[in-house]
Order: C-alpha cells, then sequence, then structure tokens
C-alpha cells in the first residue's frame, strides 16, 4: 500500500478537501471497496466512506465505482476527503447540445464553463444538474448528485461526454473505460511548433507533491499515456490531435506543458506563455476566450448492449474556431 499524502483525522478533513491516494497490495485483493478504505483512513466510518463512494468523491482505475466493489491487486484508488453536502441536489433547466440519444445512454457535447458534476464549494449550475432536469430516466450508479455521469471533462474543456441511461449501461460503459476500450481524441492548440509531427509522451501522473490542487509529472505516478500528431502549424503555433490512452486528471494539459508546448490560454499549466505573446490583439483575443485551447473532439465505444461500434465528433466550438481565424 502507498500514500500520496499522510492519513489525517475527521477534523482536519472537515475544514478542506484532501486527497488520498492507495495502491492496492496483493493481500488485500478481495475486499469490498468501502471496508478497505474504512481501514485505512483515520477517523472515518464505514457508512461516511460509503457516502463518499455514492458522491462520487472516490475512484478506482479513475472511474466512479460501487461500495460493493471486489478489490484487486494493482487497484489505484483516489479519494477525496470532502464535507457532507450542505445542499440538496437540484435538477436544472439549463440548455444541453444532445448528439445522440437512445434507451440506454446519451452522447452530449459539453460547452466550455460548465463543471460536469456538484463538488466542494459547487452545488449547482453543473452538467449532472442539467441531465436530472432534461431526462427521466439515469444511472444512479455513480450516486443521486451524480445522475448518468461515467466520466468527466475539465471544466474549460468543451466536447462530447457519454452518460448511461441504465445500471447495466454505467457497468458495462465503465468496464469500457478501465480496460481502454474508448476512443478519446482531442483537438489542443498549444505554444510553439512542434517537431516531428507525431510521437507520444510516455509519462506518469500524480497529484504534485508541491500544490495537491494540480497534477504533474512524478516518478512513481499513474502510468499515462498520450498519442499526438500535427493538424496544423502556424508561425508561434500548433494545431494538434492528441489521443489519449489513460484517462488520468489533466492528462493532456500536463503532457503537453512537460514537452514544452503548453495548451494555449492554459492558466494552470500554461507556465506564463500567454504573457510572452508579443502581438497584442492575438494577446487579448486568447485573454477574451478565458480559457484553455482544448476540446473533446472524437469518442468511440461499443454499444453497451448492442456491442455496435459507435463514434461521435463534436466540431469546434466558435470560440475556438475564432481564435484559430486570429492565426
Amino acid at each position: 500500500m502507498s500514500h500520496e499524502t499522510p492519513l489525517m483525522s475527521a477534523e482536519v478533513a472537515e475544514q478542506e478537501a484532501s486527497i488520498l491516494t492507495f495502491l492496492v497490495a496483493g493481500e488485500d485483493a478481495g475486499q469490498r471497496l468501502d471496508a478497505y478504505l474504512a481501514a485505512h483512513i483515520n477517523d472515518w466510518s464505514r457508512a461516511r466512506i460509503q457516502r463518499l463512494i455514492e458522491d462520487g468523491d472516490v475512484l478506482v482505475g479513475g472511474l466512479t465505482i460501487k461500495s460493493s466493489y471486489k478489490l484487486r491487486a494493482g487497484d489505484e484508488i483516489e479519494v477525496e476527503l470532502t464535507p457532507a453536502a450542505s445542499t440538496e441536489f437540484t435538477p436544472e433547466n439549463i440548455p444541453l447540445e444532445v448528439v445522440y440519444e437512445d434507451d440506454d445512454l446519451v452522447v452530449v457535447n459539453k460547452s466550455a464553463g460548465l463543471v460536469v458534476h456538484p463538488a466542494a464549494g459547487i452545488s449547482s449550475g453543473t452538467l449532472a444538474n442539467a441531465l436530472a432536469f432534461h431526462f427521466q430516466q439515469l444511472s444512479t450508479h455513480a450516486g443521486a448528485a451524480r445522475p448518468g455521469i461515467v466520466h468527466r471533462l475539465d471544466r474549460d474543456t468543451s466536447g462530447l461526454i457519454v452518460v448511461a441511461k441504465t445500471e447495466t449501461a454505467h457497468e458495462k460503459l465503465a468496464d469500457q473505460f478501465r480496460e481502454r476500450e474508448v476512443f478519446k481524441s482531442y483537438v489542443a492548440l498549444v505554444h510553439g511548433r512542434i517537431e516531428p509531427e507525431s510521437g507520444s509522451i510516455d509519462q506518469p501522473i500524480a497529484r504534485d507533491p508541491r500544490n495537491r490542487t494540480r497534477m504533474a509529472i512524478v516518478r512513481g505516478g499513474r502510468p499515462s499515456l498520450s498519442l499526438y500528431r500535427v493538424r496544423r502549424s502556424f508561425e508561434r503555433f500548433t494545431l494538434l490531435d492528441v489521443e489519449i490512452k489513460t484517462g488520468r486528471t489533466h492528462q493532456i494539459r500536463v503532457h503537453l506543458q512537460w514537452l514544452k508546448h503548453p495548451v494555449v490560454g492554459d492558466a494552470v499549466y500554461g507556465d506564463g506563455r500567454d504573457k510572452t505573446i508579443q502581438d497584442t490583439q492575438l494577446r487579448a483575443r486568447i485573454n477574451a476566450v478565458g480559457r484553455q485551447f482544448l476540446h473533446a473532439e472524437q469518442l468511440g465505444f461499443r454499444h453497451p448492449r448492442t456491442d455496435e461500434a459507435l463514434r461521435f465528433t463534436a466540431p469546434l466550438p466558435d470560440d475556438l474556431t475564432k481564435l484559430l481565424n486570429e492565426l
């Protein structure tokens, strides 16, 4: 068993969200997820752990999962210790762009600025609130405040998300994500010209030990693989297609920062490169967009009931298209 942060008491955890990570050892294989965590987190009861799991604050292999899940050797668990929710989850009439829908699932083109689900400090205005309003049936596999949510995108990343309507669909889709069978391709505009025109970034990612709100390339972190290909080169920028073989938090942004070609408009991992742009009009345009140039353009998976191969595409949104035109 390994920890990226020390165990802490419930009193400390109540004050602010904290992240704990675990690597399941062979002797712990077969244990229930909730029992394992209750035994390894000081002063947190099994019932309270179960509520965390139901609220989607526990990930195994990057995915939400049930309390009854039987652990496997090598499973990677990430736990966000957050105070109990103080507000009830409420459906909200937030517009959604539905790309595809059937009895088992929905594919949505998420707009930038929309948080996927409630979290610490965010109780409304999320994709989950919108889904609960627009669809009568959604999976509760990830908890009542995460209706249908199988995977996630960053708040300021636009693009495709698949949502499960049934418990069976949720489990089968989650299995595909876990087994790395889902095709996920993004479009990113980065600083500098990249050569050669295609390549891979195989660098482990974990919480930044110096800043727990960020991710970083960390020795001993979770294996992470991104494949990139140049779509178009500009004088000082490159437009990339990036396929991710793993689904780590902030993976593309961290990998491209490591490559020294950070994503344009990325306030967290951009290394201040936006401020070095000498063209004042272009710099102002990037600032006006107000988010990183990252869009989940393609998503492919097998239908959870029919096993049919499905692939969806969402064109670049207007804010990113307009920025490209500036180049």
